[in-house]
């Protein structure tokens, strides 16, 4: 039993005994069977979702919060509910901040109910998940919002995201390509927006490049004077930003005509908006690996803040629309 714990990482080994099965193993030359290895997983993971069935999806609720703006948007529950249901357990949300809700109460609840497996989804620029204590839990976050602890993620890739995006547009004939996002958009992404366009502009002529614009607050409704400054100044000829606020910015502030003036790439496009092209960050694949990364710590035994944490990143799709031109 002992050896058979060391060799699936079970916590409750006791520091000597681990060192002592590991050398053994090492002189033996032991590897471990694939095959075995595979269906004893299978096994296992059978018992672990009869013991624990549930993984929470841990989101925070301030509404006054400025990151709750229609223009931000977040991984769905049903996608990370389906990819769960496949795995047999059950997503269920609970919000750190209603009701009085702390990240204190909620580790007991869940403590109590035996719920084991969590999943970040941070919401609000307070980082309330931050403050819970994940030492009896296997744990993973969506994107780059949660810095502090480091867990595994999943997460877009949008350092692939914005360089496909202007290549394609640079064959549409575009030569100053502007990026207007928030802060918050930007680091939700691990800076990977505007690292990317900055490398981007580095193949271009110095009077090709347009300034970034990082908004100076998170609440985009905010920012329209600053925006409008910033296209009569630095006369980008297609924006990549979001699809809400920045369209009328344009049409009825600027007088800007789209896309015959200028172009828009919504920098999050979904579904609902066929009038745009934009870059789609497939967030249902997002949700799939977010909940594999938790199910693997779960069958594994794996508890805590990681030493090494996992990071998976899904490349996301450009998809075409009218608002830039087709060549």
């Amino acid at each position: 039993m002992t050896v058979s714990r060391v060799f699936h990482r079970h916590p409750n080994v006791l520091p000597e005994n681990r060192r002592a099965v590991e050398r053994a193993a090492r002189k033996l030359g032991y590897q471990p069977d694939p095959q075995i290895t595979r269906l004893m997983a299978r096994v296992r993971s059978y018992r672990q979702r009869r013991l624990t069935s549930i993984i929470a999806v841990v989101r925070d609720d301030n509404p006054e919060d400025e990151l709750h703006d229609s223009a931000y948007q977040y991984v769905a529950l049903d996608d990370i509910r389906r990819r769960a249901e496949q795995h047999g357990y059950r997503a269920e949300e609970f919000f750190v901040g209603r009701d009085g809700m702390t990240a204190e109460r909620l580790v007991q609840i869940l403590r109590s109910r035996g719920v084991e497996g969590l999943i970040l989804s941070p919401q609000s620029s307070g980082n309330l998940g931050a403050r819970i204590d994940y030492t009896d839990f296997a744990a993973a976050t969506i994107g780059y919002g949660l810095q502090d602890p480091m867990l595994h993620r999943a997460s877009t890739n949008m350092t692939r995201g914005i360089l496909q995006t202007a290549a394609i547009l640079v064959t549409r004939g575009y030569r100053r390509i502007g990026l207007a996002l928030t802060q918050w958009m930007d680091a939700r992404a691990d800076q990977t927006n505007s690292g990317a366009m900055l490398n981007f502009q580095r193949s271009l002529p110095p009077r090709e490049r347009v300034p970034l614009l990082l908004f100076p607050t998170n609440n985009v409704a905010e920012n329209a004077a600053i925006f409008c400054q910033w296209v009569k100044q630095h006369r980008p000829d297609v924006v990549i930003s979001f699809d809400s606020y920045v369209p009328d910015w344009l049409t009825r502030r600027l007088g800007l005509r789209i896309p015959e003036d200028i172009g828009l790439v919504v920098q999050d496009w979904r579904a609902q908006l066929s009038g745009f092209a934009g870059i789609y960050h497939q967030r249902p694949h997002v949700a799939a690996s977010v909940v594999d990364l938790v199910v693997t710590q779960l069958a594994q035994n794996e508890r805590g803040v990681p030493e090494v944490p996992r990071q998976i990143l899904i490349p996301p799709t450009w998809v075409d629309g009218p608002s830039v031109r087709s060549t």
